[in-house]
């Protein structure tokens, strides 16, 4: 049986040096940057806002309602999943879409007055070993309960990018080395965009839990910050 060996990771940030001042040079602009840079906005969002779930769930929904004041084009680019996209250019298109047809039901293009541009940015993922192991679904437990937020962020949403697929690190590993194939499902149907990587830990401690027949109340031990990741 394989083990499975939790990971952390971290952001190389590379800033463009494109900046958007209102949503049609937002518009103009993504049409243009690399999907890197669409993955750096919305699914990375998520690695910088690990513990808390940000009110808006990508960068651009973020800008429009807080920096631009519009909360109409916020809560629309909202209510985008990236779950709901085989490609990052699929994602691309859709926020496209909205706000192109956000556009053309005003008048005026909204811009930042007192708020901050948009700058676009993208990013490289560097792994870092934190040492913890998982050779049991009792030990696998253990360390998703202690492990750092980039650590679920790296084996779920970074996942799909280097597997190609929908399934997370975490479901290949409970059904390929545990023989575990409902509980990998349940796993792969716990959306990671749902609001924080803390309360993706939580969905998936409870479902560990059920599996090992635990009592649901369970208390979850603290999170290991960036200085001591956890080991399993």
């Amino acid at each position: 049986m394989t083990r499975f060996e939790f990971v952390a990771c971290s952001e190389l940030i590379q800033i463009l040096g494109l900046r958007a001042d209102d949503e049609r040079e937002l518009a103009e602009i993504l049409e243009k940057v690399s999907l890197d840079c669409v993955h750096y906005h919305t699914h990375g969002h998520f690695l910088r806002h690990g513990f808390v779930g940000a009110p808006y769930p990508n960068d651009f929904a973020t800008w429009a309602a807080i920096q631009v004041r519009d909360r109409v084009l916020g809560e629309r680019l909202g209510v985008v999943s990236p779950l709901d996209f085989s490609s990052l250019e699929e994602l691309r298109e859709e926020i496209l879409t909205i706000i192109d047809d956000h556009l053309g039901h005003l008048n005026i293009v909204p811009r930042v007055i007192f708020g901050d541009p948009f700058d676009f940015m993208q990013s490289r993922i560097v792994e870092a070993p934190t040492g913890g192991i998982a050779d049991s679904l009792e030990t696998f437990r253990a360390g998703l309960a202690r492990i750092q937020p980039s650590a679920l962020y790296f084996h779920t949403i970074e996942a799909s990018r280097r597997l190609g697929r929908p399934d997370t690190d975490f479901a290949v590993w409970l059904r390929e080395s545990l023989g575990l194939d409902r509980l990998a499902a349940a796993v792969n149907r716990v959306d990671p965009y749902a609001g924080s990587l803390e309360r993706l830990r939580t969905e998936l401690l409870r479902l560990c839990d059920a599996e090992l027949g635990l009592p649901l109340e369970t208390g979850l031990p603290p999170a290991a910050g960036p200085e001591s990741p956890g080991t399993a």
